[in-house]
């Protein structure tokens, strides 16, 4: 599992960088305020959620068991759900299309995953000896 946390941390990494750069370079220039707005949240929140995730894979080697799977994935789930949400909804308030009321609901239940994994990770670390 860990393994598979680093491995997805640096994708996710990779990608946050390229959906900064294009911020920064070209889409601000082609999308309203309000919707760099949100861009711009999606790709913090990825950025500091693959630190969480590097974390997980990381801690897992000396901390490891069920609660730091559990992390690992909320952290996934909350990088694809939250910031995935966002950067869909600002291109479609760019293209000036109607928000389907999903992906509002998807944001905060991709935050929930960023706070459980927050919390998961508090309590592997906590509650597991270290080997």
């Amino acid at each position: 599992m860990n393994k598979l946390f680093l491995v997805l941390a640096s994708i996710f990494g990779a990608l946050a960088v390229v959906a900064g750069a294009m911020l920064a370079h070209q889409l601000k220039h082609l999308m309203p305020d309000p919707a760099l707005e949100i861009y711009d949240t999606a790709v913090r929140y990825q950025f500091y959620h693959v630190f969480a995730l590097l974390a997980a894979g990381i801690l897992g080697e000396k901390f490891p068991g069920y609660q730091i799977n559990r992390a690992g994935f909320c952290f996934i789930a909350g990088i694809l759900l939250f910031s995935g949400s966002l950067y869909i909804i600002s291109v479609l308030l760019t293209n000036g299309s109607t928000i389907p009321v999903f992906l509002g609901i998807l944001t905060p239940v991709g935050g929930v995953g960023f706070i459980l994994g927050w919390i998961f990770l508090a309590l592997a670390v906590r509650r597991r000896r270290s080997t």
